[in-house]
């Protein structure tokens, strides 16, 4: 019998250093998009999706992202008293958002080392993998649209986006076959950022993961790689030749909010279209371009 999706990893044991000074003190997922952090994005995609626990790999100095899922007696208390309902309301929607495991990465060994971190919380089960940098907008959540891939090909899954081919060094790269199923390819061969020339492929991997169980026998094996860290991509690609494995060109809009750029222009999408504050937002970028001359 196939096996319900019921826990999500999410990894947040990284440096942040491409956000440094600003993630000395504060962890990257913690950076605000709008009015939230980016971490809830994240979570409230896995809420979205039907995902039952989430189990966050940390490390030191991350304890903030555990707090702001947390209840804060104090606080709550503090809103009561100044009859700020409707702020109570929403702090308190977020600590019972879903049930939330942490699990210490005591060694930066790189995110198939993160996930292996994982395997006692998971068991003999599939889950989904989301990577805190990745910020994905759909109608549908993207990890919703890969459980109902799931449930035809009953396979483990990666979600790909195409990328320009004189970019695809910068990711992991998928080649494969397509299938009778909509944006979806069998995947024949996997390559982590290869040397310009090597592949012909443009699918990249992108920070969603549908995997079976028998991953982690395959990452307990993986030696360190690049920069001596566990390659989650050596892994997959020893499980996809084992068992199968798909990739599913999502339908939504990804953006890599661990990069500067990637993460102003998710500020900018998401703060046009805010209910309160859009109109007035685009206003503003309105009298900048009119002012520079620059639309």
């Amino acid at each position: 019998m196939m096996k319900k999706i019921r826990k999500a990893v999410i990894p947040v044991a990284g440096m942040g250093t491409r956000f440094l000074p600003a993630t000395k003190a504060i962890p990257k997922e913690m950076l605000t998009i709008v009015d939230r952090p980016t971490i809830q994005y994240i979570v409230e995609e896995v809420v979205a999706s039907g995902i039952d626990e989430v189990i966050l790999i940390t490390s030191e100095g991350k304890s903030a992202i555990e707090n702001h899922f947390d209840y804060d007696f104090r606080l709550d208390t503090l809103l009561k008293q100044k009859r700020k309902r409707a702020l109570r309301d929403e702090l308190n929607k977020i600590s019972g958002l879903i049930d939330i495991v942490s699990v210490r990465q005591k060694e930066p060994l790189g995110l198939g080392h993160a996930i292996w971190m994982a395997r006692n919380v998971i068991g003999n089960e599939p889950f989904l993998v989301l990577l805190g940098d990745d910020l994905v907008r759909s109608e549908t959540p993207c990890c919703r649209q890969m459980i109902e891939l799931y449930s035809s090909v009953k396979e483990s899954i990666v979600a790909i986006q195409r990328v320009p081919r004189d970019q695809t060094f910068q990711y992991g790269i998928v080649e494969g076959s397509k299938t009778k199923h909509k944006r979806t390819y069998k995947v024949r061969r996997m390559v982590e950022k290869p040397a310009p020339g090597t592949s012909n492929s443009d699918m990249a991997i992108i920070g969603r993961y549908l995997l079976m169980p028998e991953v982690f026998d395959f990452l307990g094996k993986t030696t360190p790689g690049h920069g001596g860290e566990i390659q989650l991509t050596d892994a997959l690609l020893a499980l996809a030749n084992k068992r199968g494995m798909y990739a599913y060109e999502f339908e939504g809009k990804r953006y890599d909010a661990g990069d500067k750029l990637g993460y102003l222009k998710a500020i900018v999408d998401i703060a046009l279209e805010h209910p309160s504050l859009g109109k007035q937002f685009k206003d503003h970028l309105h009298s900048i371009c009119n002012t520079k001359k620059c639309c």
